[in-house]
């Protein structure tokens, strides 16, 4: 386990919902050890992004390590903080109103990442001052598929 801890900040965009969407991350191990990622998929929604950029940082981090994720989905945010995740998982991936929990998947790998990292998460908000999470909104956005 890495002693120092990761920094990790996420977003997600979306051209409608479902539309065109791009994710963004950067990761910061030092301060002089940065990195930015992004991607995109045609047919998403905003959520799938969010959800998309915590994975894909996550999956980046060789080494278990105390990783601590800022997003400014409430909804990613709180499936950890309030263990929605956990409750979905013993009721059959559906939700207190018995709805089908959607991106099952990425919940799944999320949820894999977090037991191999030690992975805290922090609520920040969105189109803030926080030059990083500006930073992963226009990663974000400049990965949203044109379709040309």
């Amino acid at each position: 386990m890495s002693g120092d801890k990761i920094i990790v900040y996420t977003d997600g965009a979306c051209s409608g919902n479902p539309g065109p969407g791009g994710w963004g991350a950067v990761i910061i191990y030092s301060e002089n050890h940065i990195l930015e990622i992004s991607g995109g998929e045609e047919h998403t929604t905003n959520q799938r992004m969010e959800m998309k950029a915590a994975v894909e940082a996550l999956s980046r981090i060789r080494e278990p390590s105390r990783v601590e994720i800022y997003s400014d989905s409430a909804y990613l945010v709180n499936a950890f903080l309030k263990g929605w995740l956990e409750k979905w998982k013993v009721n059959g991936w559906r939700t207190a109103g018995k709805k089908e929990v959607h991106n099952r998947d990425l919940w799944e790998e999320l949820n894999k990442w977090c037991r191999y990292h030690r992975v805290s998460w922090v609520k920040v908000k969105g189109h803030s001052n926080d030059f990083y999470n500006e930073r992963c909104d226009r990663l974000a956005r400049d990965a949203i598929p044109t379709g040309t």
